[in-house]
Protein backbone atom coordinates (compact mmCIF):
# COMPACT_ATOMS: atom_id res chain seq x y z
CA UNK A 1 0.00 0.00 0.00
CA UNK A 2 1.32 3.42 -0.97
CA UNK A 3 -0.49 6.62 0.01
CA UNK A 4 0.09 9.84 -1.91
CA UNK A 5 -1.19 13.25 -0.86
CA UNK A 6 -2.99 15.98 -2.76
CA UNK A 7 -3.66 19.39 -1.20
CA UNK A 8 -5.22 22.55 -2.59
CA UNK A 9 -3.24 25.69 -3.23
CA UNK A 10 -5.06 27.57 -0.45
CA UNK A 11 -2.83 25.75 2.04
CA UNK A 12 0.31 27.54 0.86
CA UNK A 13 1.91 24.12 0.28
CA UNK A 14 3.84 25.49 -2.72
CA UNK A 15 6.03 27.44 -0.30
CA UNK A 16 6.90 24.37 1.76
CA UNK A 17 9.35 21.52 1.22
CA UNK A 18 7.98 18.04 1.94
CA UNK A 19 9.72 14.71 2.47
CA UNK A 20 6.80 12.82 0.90
CA UNK A 21 5.03 13.12 -2.48
CA UNK A 22 2.53 15.97 -2.26
CA UNK A 23 0.72 17.24 -5.34
CA UNK A 24 -0.84 20.72 -5.26
CA UNK A 25 -4.01 21.58 -7.16
CA UNK A 26 -3.92 25.25 -8.09
CA UNK A 27 -6.81 27.68 -8.18
CA UNK A 28 -6.80 30.66 -10.54
CA UNK A 29 -6.52 34.38 -9.96
CA UNK A 30 -8.17 37.02 -12.13
CA UNK A 31 -6.59 40.49 -12.09
CA UNK A 32 -8.75 42.68 -14.32
CA UNK A 33 -8.72 40.75 -17.60
CA UNK A 34 -5.59 38.72 -16.88
CA UNK A 35 -5.67 35.09 -15.68
CA UNK A 36 -2.96 33.59 -13.46
CA UNK A 37 -2.49 30.10 -12.06
CA UNK A 38 -1.76 30.55 -8.37
CA UNK A 39 1.96 30.30 -7.53
CA UNK A 40 2.79 28.98 -11.03
CA UNK A 41 2.19 32.32 -12.79
CA UNK A 42 2.31 34.68 -9.83
CA UNK A 43 3.85 34.39 -6.37
CA UNK A 44 2.57 35.93 -3.16
CA UNK A 45 5.19 38.69 -3.20
CA UNK A 46 4.37 39.64 -6.79
CA UNK A 47 0.63 39.61 -6.14
CA UNK A 48 0.67 41.85 -3.07
CA UNK A 49 2.96 44.34 -4.79
CA UNK A 50 0.53 44.43 -7.72
CA UNK A 51 -2.64 45.10 -5.69
CA UNK A 52 -0.88 47.51 -3.33
CA UNK A 53 0.21 49.60 -6.32
CA UNK A 54 -3.24 49.38 -7.92
CA UNK A 55 -5.88 49.25 -5.14
CA UNK A 56 -8.73 49.57 -7.66
CA UNK A 57 -7.74 46.49 -9.64
CA UNK A 58 -10.57 43.96 -10.02
CA UNK A 59 -9.53 40.82 -8.13
CA UNK A 60 -11.38 37.50 -8.39
CA UNK A 61 -10.54 33.83 -7.99
CA UNK A 62 -11.80 30.63 -9.59
CA UNK A 63 -11.51 26.98 -8.67
CA UNK A 64 -9.05 24.60 -10.32
CA UNK A 65 -10.45 22.94 -13.45
CA UNK A 66 -11.76 19.43 -12.86
CA UNK A 67 -9.30 18.05 -15.40
CA UNK A 68 -6.32 19.43 -13.49
CA UNK A 69 -7.42 17.60 -10.33
CA UNK A 70 -7.84 14.34 -12.25
CA UNK A 71 -4.33 14.76 -13.65
CA UNK A 72 -2.90 15.05 -10.12
CA UNK A 73 -4.66 11.82 -9.13
CA UNK A 74 -3.47 10.06 -12.27
CA UNK A 75 0.09 11.27 -11.75
CA UNK A 76 0.26 9.68 -8.30
CA UNK A 77 -1.43 6.51 -9.59
CA UNK A 78 1.08 6.25 -12.40
CA UNK A 79 3.90 6.71 -9.86
CA UNK A 80 2.68 3.56 -8.12
CA UNK A 81 0.41 4.99 -5.44
CA UNK A 82 -2.84 3.09 -4.95
CA UNK A 83 -4.40 5.42 -2.38
CA UNK A 84 -4.62 9.20 -2.13
CA UNK A 85 -5.37 11.47 0.81
CA UNK A 86 -6.77 14.84 -0.30
CA UNK A 87 -6.83 17.82 2.09
CA UNK A 88 -8.81 20.88 1.01
CA UNK A 89 -9.82 24.32 2.22
CA UNK A 90 -12.98 24.63 4.33
CA UNK A 91 -16.12 23.79 2.35
CA UNK A 92 -17.64 27.02 3.73
CA UNK A 93 -15.00 29.04 1.87
CA UNK A 94 -14.74 27.14 -1.43
CA UNK A 95 -16.31 24.38 -3.51
CA UNK A 96 -13.01 22.54 -4.06
CA UNK A 97 -14.16 19.61 -1.87
CA UNK A 98 -16.94 18.78 -4.31
CA UNK A 99 -14.62 19.12 -7.29
CA UNK A 100 -12.09 16.81 -5.64
CA UNK A 101 -14.85 14.27 -4.99
CA UNK A 102 -16.14 14.44 -8.56
CA UNK A 103 -12.59 14.03 -9.88
CA UNK A 104 -12.15 10.96 -7.65
CA UNK A 105 -15.30 9.41 -9.11
CA UNK A 106 -13.86 9.94 -12.58
CA UNK A 107 -10.39 8.50 -11.89
CA UNK A 108 -9.92 4.75 -12.19
CA UNK A 109 -7.49 2.53 -10.34
CA UNK A 110 -7.01 4.50 -7.16
CA UNK A 111 -8.80 5.01 -3.83
CA UNK A 112 -9.31 8.63 -2.78
CA UNK A 113 -10.23 9.94 0.68
CA UNK A 114 -10.99 13.66 0.98
CA UNK A 115 -10.69 15.67 4.20
CA UNK A 116 -12.41 19.02 4.72
CA UNK A 117 -9.83 20.89 6.79
CA UNK A 118 -12.42 23.44 8.00
CA UNK A 119 -9.45 25.76 7.75
CA UNK A 120 -7.09 27.52 5.35
CA UNK A 121 -3.41 28.42 5.02
CA UNK A 122 -1.20 26.78 7.66
CA UNK A 123 -4.24 25.31 9.38
CA UNK A 124 -4.72 23.18 6.29
CA UNK A 125 -1.01 22.56 5.76
CA UNK A 126 -0.61 21.34 9.35
CA UNK A 127 -2.99 18.47 8.63
CA UNK A 128 -0.84 17.46 5.65
CA UNK A 129 2.32 17.45 7.78
CA UNK A 130 0.63 15.31 10.43
CA UNK A 131 -0.70 12.96 7.75
CA UNK A 132 2.82 12.45 6.41
CA UNK A 133 3.99 11.38 9.88
CA UNK A 134 1.19 8.82 10.09
CA UNK A 135 1.84 7.50 6.59
CA UNK A 136 5.50 7.01 7.47
CA UNK A 137 4.37 5.02 10.51
CA UNK A 138 2.55 2.65 8.16
CA UNK A 139 -1.02 3.68 8.98
CA UNK A 140 -3.86 2.82 6.60
CA UNK A 141 -5.56 5.54 4.56
CA UNK A 142 -8.77 5.69 6.61
CA UNK A 143 -6.84 5.76 9.89
CA UNK A 144 -4.71 8.61 8.61
CA UNK A 145 -7.80 10.54 7.49
CA UNK A 146 -9.75 10.07 10.73
CA UNK A 147 -6.68 10.87 12.82
CA UNK A 148 -6.09 14.24 11.15
CA UNK A 149 -9.82 15.04 11.20
CA UNK A 150 -9.64 14.62 14.98
CA UNK A 151 -6.98 17.36 15.07
CA UNK A 152 -9.18 19.99 13.36
CA UNK A 153 -10.82 21.30 16.58
CA UNK A 154 -7.33 22.06 17.93
CA UNK A 155 -6.52 24.53 15.12
CA UNK A 156 -7.21 28.20 15.86
CA UNK A 157 -6.62 31.16 13.54
CA UNK A 158 -7.20 34.80 14.46
CA UNK A 159 -7.09 37.24 11.57
CA UNK A 160 -6.60 40.98 11.39
CA UNK A 161 -7.56 42.56 8.07
CA UNK A 162 -6.69 46.12 7.18
CA UNK A 163 -9.89 46.44 5.16
CA UNK A 164 -13.02 44.33 4.81
CA UNK A 165 -13.40 45.40 1.19
CA UNK A 166 -12.06 42.17 -0.28
CA UNK A 167 -13.81 39.76 2.11
CA UNK A 168 -17.19 41.45 1.73
CA UNK A 169 -16.94 41.76 -2.03
CA UNK A 170 -16.18 38.06 -2.49
CA UNK A 171 -18.69 36.83 0.08
CA UNK A 172 -16.13 35.07 2.27
CA UNK A 173 -17.16 36.69 5.54
CA UNK A 174 -20.15 35.45 7.56
CA UNK A 175 -21.73 38.64 8.91
CA UNK A 176 -25.21 40.10 8.91
CA UNK A 177 -25.67 42.45 5.97
CA UNK A 178 -26.66 45.30 8.24
CA UNK A 179 -23.40 45.03 10.14
CA UNK A 180 -21.13 45.43 7.14
CA UNK A 181 -21.38 49.22 6.92
CA UNK A 182 -20.47 49.58 10.58
CA UNK A 183 -17.65 47.06 10.33
CA UNK A 184 -16.06 48.88 7.41
CA UNK A 185 -15.33 51.73 9.81
CA UNK A 186 -13.46 49.59 12.33
CA UNK A 187 -10.54 47.19 12.42
CA UNK A 188 -12.15 43.77 12.79
CA UNK A 189 -10.61 40.69 14.33
CA UNK A 190 -11.89 37.56 12.60
CA UNK A 191 -11.61 33.92 13.56
CA UNK A 192 -11.83 30.68 11.67
CA UNK A 193 -14.52 28.62 13.39
CA UNK A 194 -12.82 25.22 13.53
CA UNK A 195 -16.14 23.47 14.20
CA UNK A 196 -17.96 24.52 11.04
CA UNK A 197 -15.22 26.10 8.90
CA UNK A 198 -16.74 29.58 8.66
CA UNK A 199 -14.89 32.87 9.00
CA UNK A 200 -16.69 35.08 11.50
CA UNK A 201 -16.22 38.31 13.41
CA UNK A 202 -14.60 37.69 16.79
CA UNK A 203 -14.04 41.24 17.99
CA UNK A 204 -13.65 44.76 16.63
CA UNK A 205 -11.45 47.68 17.58
CA UNK A 206 -10.78 51.16 16.24
CA UNK A 207 -7.10 51.08 15.30
CA UNK A 208 -4.54 48.72 13.80
CA UNK A 209 -2.33 48.99 16.87
CA UNK A 210 -5.22 48.02 19.15
CA UNK A 211 -6.16 45.12 16.84
CA UNK A 212 -2.73 43.56 17.18
CA UNK A 213 -2.69 44.13 20.94
CA UNK A 214 -6.11 42.50 21.22
CA UNK A 215 -5.08 39.46 19.15
CA UNK A 216 -2.02 38.95 21.33
CA UNK A 217 -4.22 39.33 24.40
CA UNK A 218 -6.60 36.65 23.09
CA UNK A 219 -3.66 34.42 22.16
CA UNK A 220 -2.13 34.82 25.62
CA UNK A 221 -5.39 34.03 27.38
CA UNK A 222 -6.30 31.00 25.30
CA UNK A 223 -2.86 29.38 25.23
CA UNK A 224 -1.75 29.91 28.84
CA UNK A 225 -0.27 26.70 30.28
CA UNK A 226 -1.09 24.83 27.06
CA UNK A 227 1.25 22.87 24.81
CA UNK A 228 0.94 24.61 21.44
CA UNK A 229 2.49 25.20 18.06
CA UNK A 230 2.06 28.73 16.68
CA UNK A 231 2.31 30.44 13.32
CA UNK A 232 2.04 33.92 11.82
CA UNK A 233 0.54 34.36 8.35
CA UNK A 234 1.58 37.46 6.40
CA UNK A 235 0.71 39.22 3.16
CA UNK A 236 2.79 42.23 2.13
CA UNK A 237 4.01 42.71 5.69
CA UNK A 238 6.68 40.07 6.30
CA UNK A 239 8.86 42.37 8.42
CA UNK A 240 5.89 43.23 10.60
CA UNK A 241 5.01 39.52 10.86
CA UNK A 242 8.54 38.93 12.11
CA UNK A 243 7.99 41.52 14.83
CA UNK A 244 4.72 39.83 15.79
CA UNK A 245 6.55 36.50 15.92
CA UNK A 246 8.99 38.00 18.42
CA UNK A 247 6.10 39.27 20.56
CA UNK A 248 4.61 35.77 20.60
CA UNK A 249 7.96 34.32 21.64
CA UNK A 250 8.13 36.84 24.48
CA UNK A 251 4.83 35.41 25.71
CA UNK A 252 5.72 31.77 24.97
CA UNK A 253 9.53 31.49 24.73
CA UNK A 254 9.56 27.70 24.50
CA UNK A 255 7.39 27.19 21.42
CA UNK A 256 8.07 27.18 17.68
CA UNK A 257 6.47 29.93 15.58
CA UNK A 258 6.32 29.48 11.79
CA UNK A 259 6.22 32.47 9.43
CA UNK A 260 3.85 31.61 6.58
CA UNK A 261 3.10 33.57 3.37
CA UNK A 262 -0.57 33.84 2.40
CA UNK A 263 -0.81 32.57 -1.16
CA UNK A 264 -2.48 34.92 -3.73
CA UNK A 265 -5.81 33.08 -4.13
CA UNK A 266 -6.40 33.47 -0.38
CA UNK A 267 -4.91 36.95 -0.25
CA UNK A 268 -7.33 37.99 -2.98
CA UNK A 269 -10.11 37.66 -0.41
CA UNK A 270 -8.17 39.00 2.58
CA UNK A 271 -6.37 41.91 0.94
CA UNK A 272 -2.99 43.53 1.60
CA UNK A 273 -2.12 44.28 5.21
CA UNK A 274 -3.77 41.11 6.47
CA UNK A 275 -2.04 39.27 9.30
CA UNK A 276 -3.03 36.01 10.93
CA UNK A 277 -1.93 34.46 14.20
CA UNK A 278 -2.59 30.76 14.60
CA UNK A 279 -2.14 28.35 17.47
CA UNK A 280 -2.61 24.62 17.48
CA UNK A 281 -3.19 22.72 20.69
CA UNK A 282 -1.08 19.56 20.74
Amino acid sequence: MKIGIVVCTNSGADYYKFDHPVEVIHSYLHLDEELYEDYVDITAEEFYERISNDPNIDVKTSQPPLGSIIKKYEKLRDMGYDKILVVVISTKLSGIFQSAKLAADMTEGIEVRIVDSKSVSYGELYLVLEAIKLIKEGKELEEVATSIEALIPNINILVYVDTLKYLVKNGRLSVAKGAIGTMLKVKPILKMNQHDGTLTQYDKVRTSRRALARILEIFDGETKDKDIKAFVVYTNNKDFAGEVREKILELRPNISVELVPLTPVVGAHAGPGTLGIGYIFK
